[in-house]
């Protein structure tokens, strides 16, 4: 089984409100990222809130996704990571990791990062443009325990340059993988930029 887990833990202190509510074409950020992932071959899909989990919550409980919320969300990235793998069920493969700021990954995207995972066995996928990492990360959880015991200031990143040998690079033709939300400049751009179809 193929997992998705969606980081939507981050208090959005440079945006200044919660990323994660604002308008994306008739929804949503969060929720334009959830239904892209619905739409995708993943299996199971747990999204992982913290700061803003009264307004969040409420809002996705109508998708059929697990939600937890991660207690330790101020401590960084990584440990909504961390614990997001850790309440994933115990037959899950492989968890691909979404961040909750980027509604324009497709349900194309993602296949392609499975069916790559499925036919090479690599066990560290990850999209690239132009010679540029982006997102989502799909990594096999055979690396639960690596994970566990990451640098926190490094990030989960810090596995790929730990495990070369694994790590498979999946060409694609979209430079959105390298944008996320920070701040409402970045807003204003990438909505325009990556503005869905009506």
């Amino acid at each position: 089984m193929i997992s998705a887990v969606i980081l939507a833990a981050g208090e959005s202190r440079r945006m200044g409100q919660p990323k994660q509510l604002l308008p994306y074409g008739r929804s949503t950020v969060i929720e334009t990222v959830i239904e892209n992932v619905l739409r995708s071959a993943v299996d199971y899909t747990l999204v992982v809130l913290g700061a803003s989990s009264r307004s969040i919550r409420p809002l996705i409980s109508k998708y059929p996704v697990h939600i937890t919320r991660n207690p330790l969300y101020r401590s960084g990235m990584l440990s909504s990571v961390r614990w997001g793998i850790r309440h994933l069920p115990s037959d899950v493969r492989a968890a691909l990791v979404f961040l909750g700021d980027q509604p324009w990954i497709t349900p194309e995207i993602v296949d392609r990062m499975i069916s790559a995972y499925r036919k090479t066995g690599k066990g560290l996928v990850f999209p690239v443009y132009d010679k540029g990492g982006g997102h989502p990360l799909l990594v096999d959880l055979k690396y639960r325990q690596a994970i566990a015991v990451l640098d926190s200031g490094i990030g989960l990143k810090e596995i790929v340059s730990l495990y070369p040998a694994d790590v498979l690079r999946v060409s694609v033709p979209f430079p959105g993988i390298l944008d996320d939300l920070d701040t409402p400049g970045d807003y204003r751009r990438h909505v325009l930029r990556h503005r869905p179809k009506s």
